[in-house]
């Protein structure tokens, strides 16, 4: 790092600081390349920039940065820029509107970056083209805010909410995690009206308030794995299946039911669903034999996918 100038080695210096509270200055110079005097001195530049950067003596001190600092040029390598945009682009197709919050966002920060970096930024997001995702609805943003603030703090949060039919109801919950999943949003919760947990899209929800009561989650919860099975139960119809392999070697998306070790071995699998041909044919990409226990429905569907296979494979 020896040509490197002193002003970018004080940069790069604050951006340790800010990734590391409490670093010292041996540590900082060792990052640097640099002595422990010559790293002070690279702190005494940012403090004569008007960066506050605060000292705390003692065995656990060390140099962070205090409030009130206006943020310098955002330091993105062009590879993290590049990410970022296309990350971006990927989960929102109006991200190079800049009427759209997240466009808007998303062009404060582009323009943010060093010139080089920003045209290869720039050309993506003007030229990538996004399919958008007919199933996707996203929810307001401070609803959301205040829906992952409430599970963060533990608070309860009084909701209005209003089903796919029209039916508007509210409830007092308490908010265990909001969860994304195939770009949906929903909050996993605890109903009180009801005393079951639930599983509710934000983007359904009219109004939220937080309230002044606490609230303990699960202490194993699985956001995750708890919203899939959530999402497994109480479809119109009824399955069950017997795998023969062992619980741990089954792979399935959650979404389809319940794994349960059996004592010989083998693998139950109990659930339901609304679209028995879906279900079907997601058990046919089993690489082992099954049987199908339960769900006349799921039968009659397996059927038909089994006789749509033997006919492709016909000479």
């Amino acid at each position: 790092m020896s040509e490197t100038s002193p002003t970018a080695r004080a940069l790069l210096a604050l951006e340790l600081l800010q990734a590391r509270p409490g670093i010292t200055a041996d540590q900082l110079g060792e990052r640097l390349g640099v002595t422990e005097r010559a790293a002070r001195r690279y702190v005494a530049i940012l403090r004569e920039a008007g960066i506050p950067v605060e000292s705390v003596r003692g065995p656990y001190g060390g140099y962070r940065v205090g409030r009130g600092l206006r943020l310098p040029p955002l330091m993105f390598s062009a590879s993290e820029a590049l990410g970022l945009v296309m990350a971006v682009l990927d989960g929102h197709p109006n991200a190079d509107d800049p009427t759209d919050p997240v466009g808007s966002a998303l062009g404060k920060i582009v323009r943010a970056l060093p010139t080089s970096v920003t045209a290869q930024a720039e050309t993506v997001r003007r030229s990538a083209a996004s399919a958008t995702d007919r199933s996707a609805v996203r929810p307001d943003p401070e609803t959301t805010a205040t829906l992952v603030h409430a599970s963060e703090t533990r608070r309860q949060v009084r909701i209005g909410y209003r089903t796919e039919s029209g039916r508007e109801w509210s409830a007092e919950v308490d908010p265990w995690a909001v969860v994304v999943r195939h770009s949906r949003w929903y909050l996993l919760c605890w109903s009180h009206a009801v005393d079951e947990q639930r599983a509710l899209r934000v983007d359904r929800m009219r109004s939220v308030e937080l309230l002044s009561a606490t609230f303990s989650p699960p202490a194993d919860l699985d956001p995750v794995g708890a919203l899939e099975e959530h999402l497994a139960a109480g479809w119109e119809y009824d399955t069950s299946v017997e795998i023969d392999l062992p619980v741990d070697q089954v792979w399935l998306p959650r979404v389809m039911g319940r794994l349960e070790a059996l004592p010989d071995g083998r693998t139950l699998l109990t659930g339901s669903t609304s679209n028995p041909y879906g279900y079907a044919e997601d058990l046919a990409r089993l690489h082992t034999t099954y049987r199908i226990l339960g769900g006349p429905e799921l039968r009659a569907a397996a059927r038909d996918v089994a006789q749509r296979l033997m006919d492709a494979a016909a000479e």
